[in-house]
C-alpha cells in the first residue's frame, strides 16, 4: 500500500528492534508482529528511534527493513525508518526500503550536525529527487539537537513525495502552525499529546505505547477520527499514565523493560543503553499492573 497525505493516519507503532544475545531476534519480531496484526494497530514502523537504528549496522538496518516487510506480507503499511545524519549516507537506506517495498520511510532531521534550515531544506528536497517513495519527516528536537521550522516544512510540503511530519517536539504551537501553513500530514511523535495534538489537526500517532496497548492506542485514534470525543478521552486518560512511565528513562529502556514483563522479549538493549534503575522498573510494573497491560499476582 502506498501511503498518501489522505491517508496517512490511525496508530503506527514505533517498533522495537528485539535482541537476543547481542543479534537481532528474529523470532520476537514475529512474536511483536503477529501482537500488532491481531490488536488494531494500523502501521507498522521498524527501525526509528525506539527501534534503537543508531546501534544497529548497516546491513542489521536493511535486514530488519525487509524482515518486517516480508513478514507482513502487504497485511498493514510498513513505514520504515531511513535516516542518517550524513545526507549521501541516508540514500542506500531509502533506496532499501523501496526496493523492498515499502510504503514509505521516516527520515529524522540530521543529529549532531545542526544544520541550518537552508540545509534541512536541502536534505529533505535531495533525498525526495533521489528516491520515489513517500517520505514522512522525524523532527524529534530532543533527540537531534535541531528542529525544523514550520516555515521549512512548508517549503518541503510542495515537494510530492513528502507526504507528511512526525512532530514529536512537544509543541502544540509547531504543529498548529504546520497545519496551518500547509497540507502536509502531521502526526504525533508524543504520546501523552497525541489527543491534544489530533484536535488541532493531526490524523494519528506513531507511537511507543502502541507497543504495549496496540488496541487502546488504535481506539483512541479511531474514536477522535470518527468524532467520538468522550471515548476518546476516556482512552486518553487510560493510557496517559502508561505514556509518562514509558519516558521516565530514556526510550527505548521503559517499553522494551515492559515487554519483556510481558513476555513478547527478551528486554536486551545495546550498549551505550542499559537496563532500568530498580525504582524506575518498580514504578513501570505498577503503572503495568494497575492498568491491566499484565496480569497481577
Amino acid at each position: 500500500m502506498k501511503l498518501t497525505r489522505s491517508n496517512l493516519k490511525g496508530s503506527m507503532v514505533a517498533l522495537v528492534t528485539p535482541f537476543k544475545n547481542g543479534k537481532v531476534d528474529e523470532q520476537a519480531i514475529k512474536r511483536l508482529l503477529d501482537f500488532h496484526l491481531q490488536n488494531g494497530t494500523d502501521v507498522i514502523v521498524p527501525c526509528g528511534t525506539t527501534g534503537e537504528t543508531s546501534t544497529l549496522s548497516h546491513e542489521e538496518h536493511k535486514g530488519v527493513m525487509s524482515f518486517v516487510i516480508d513478514y507482513v506480507s502487504g497485511r498493514l503499511p510498513v513505514i520504515c525508518g531511513a535516516g542518517s545524519n550524513s545526507t549521501q549516507e541516508a540514500v542506500p537506506f531509502l533506496q532499501h526500503a523501496k526496493k523492498e517495498g515499502a510504503s514509505g520511510v521516516l527520515v529524522v532531521t540530521p543529529y549532531y550536525n545542526r544544520p541550518t534550515q537552508e540545509g534541512l531544506f536541502r536534505h529533505y528536497e535531495f533525498l525526495a529527487k533521489k528516491v520515489d517513495i513517500p517520505i514522512v519527516i522525524y523532527n524529534v528536537p530532543s533527540r537531534t539537537g535541531v528542529s525544523i521550522a514550520p516555515e521549512t516544512v512548508a517549503r518541503l510540503s510542495k515537494i510530492p513525495n513528502i507526504i507528511g511530519i512526525k512532530e514529536a517536539s512537544g509543541s502544540l504551537e509547531q504543529a498548529s502552525r504546520i497545519i496551518s501553513l500547509c497540507d502536509v500530514t502531521v502526526v504525533s511523535g508524543e504520546d501523552s499529546l497525541t489527543l491534544p495534538l489530533l484536535s488541532v489537526g493531526a490524523t494519528g500517532a506513531i507511537s511507543v505505547v502502541a507497543n504495549v496497548a496496540p488496541q487502546k492506542e488504535h481506539d483512541m485514534i479511531a474514536a477522535y477520527l470518527q468524532k467520538d470525543m468522550t471515548k476518546a478521552r476516556k482512552l486518553h486518560y487510560e493510557l496517559f499514565e502508561l505514556a509518562k512511565v514509558l519516558f521516565i528513562e530514556t526510550n527505548p529502556i521503559p517499553v522494551k523493560t515492559a515487554l519483556d514483563l510481558m513476555g513478547l522479549i527478551t528486554g536486551e538493549l545495546r550498549l551505550p543503553l542499559c537496563e532500568m534503575s530498580p525504582e524506575n522498573r518498580k514504578e513501570l510494573l505498577r503503572v503495568l499492573k494497575e492498568g491491566h497491560f499484565i496480569q497481577s499476582n
